[in-house]
Order: C-alpha cells, then sequence, then structure tokens
C-alpha cells in the first residue's frame, strides 16, 4: 500500500540544528557500533526527496513480521512527519539500513488499517512513543522496512 501523509494541527518542537547534526552523527556511530539507542535502533540512509542527496538518521526500531523492521515517523509527536519519511515517500526502493554491523537493502512500505493497528499497540507500549501520541493529532506513520 502507498505512503498516505498525514498532518496535524498541533504537536511537539523537533529539535533542529547544527547541535542536533551533531549530536545526530555521534549517535549514528554508536548505533551502527552496537545497535542499540535505549532499546533496538538502526541507521536508516534515505535519498532526499528534493535534493537527490543521502541522509542518514538514527533512529528506534521494532521487530516486525517475517524479520523486516518497523519504525516510527513520530517527530517527536510534531504536527508534520519528518523529513526521512518524505524521503522514503518519494524512493521506497532506494533506503538501507546500518543494524547490528550489517548493512541491508531494504524496501520501505507505510502500515495501514489493521496492520498498524496491530503494530502499534506493541509500540505503544513503549512510554515514550505513546506520549509522542498525545502530543500530537495526526495519525503516525508507522514504516514496515523489509530486506530487498
Amino acid at each position: 500500500m502507498s505512503f498516505t501523509p498525514s498532518t496535524g494541527t498541533r504537536g511537539g518542537r523537533v529539535p533542529r540544528g547544527p547541535f542536533m547534526r551533531l549530536v545526530n552523527s555521534i549517535v549514528a556511530r554508536n548505533v551502527r557500533k552496537k545497535g542499540q539507542l535505549g532499546g533496538d535502533a538502526l541507521v536508516l540512509h534515505t535519498v532526499g526527496a528534493k535534493t537527490g542527496k543521502e541522509r542518514s538518521h538514527p533512529l528506534a526500531c521494532f521487530p516486525g513480521p517475517d524479520g523486516s523492521r518497523l519504525i516510527v515517523a513520530s517527530a517527536n509527536g510534531a504536527a508534520k512527519n519528518p523529513g526521512w519519511y518524505h524521503n522514503l515517500r518519494a524512493n521506497p526502493d532506494t533506503a538501507r539500513i546500518d543494524i547490528a554491523g550489517e548493512t541491508i537493502e531494504v524496501r520501505a512500505e507505510q502500515l495501514h488499517g489493521e496492520e498498524r493497528a496491530q503494530a502499534w499497540a506493541e509500540i505503544s507500549k513503549n512510554p515514550r512513543f505513546a506520549a509522542y501520541q498525545e502530543k500530537t493529532d495526526r495519525e503516525i506513520p508507522i514504516i514496515k522496512l523489509t530486506r530487498r
């Protein structure tokens, strides 16, 4: 099924700027080595929807069906989806992930309906992710990454 972006009318603030770029690069390095970010994590590599440049994003991840990984476009509960979501939407077959010392080429697919509801039931057991949904009125997208 296709990506269906949603935009809310309220939400949390997304940290930005040079300091966050530095923090993300340090976190990404640690995730590549250890595969953790306060739980399971990966580094998502996308191709920019507008720029065509490669972008890297350290993200928490959750186990999905059949060895897939689930990532959540929470953006700290912001009213808009994160930039990496738009990159995946534009280029779902060009992504790759670094996880536990391995680089895997993946295909991205947004979950919908019952499949999304089941995934959210598991993900929202993590209090941090449950709090993100409380901050915003948009439906936070869940993306399934499967090996290509």
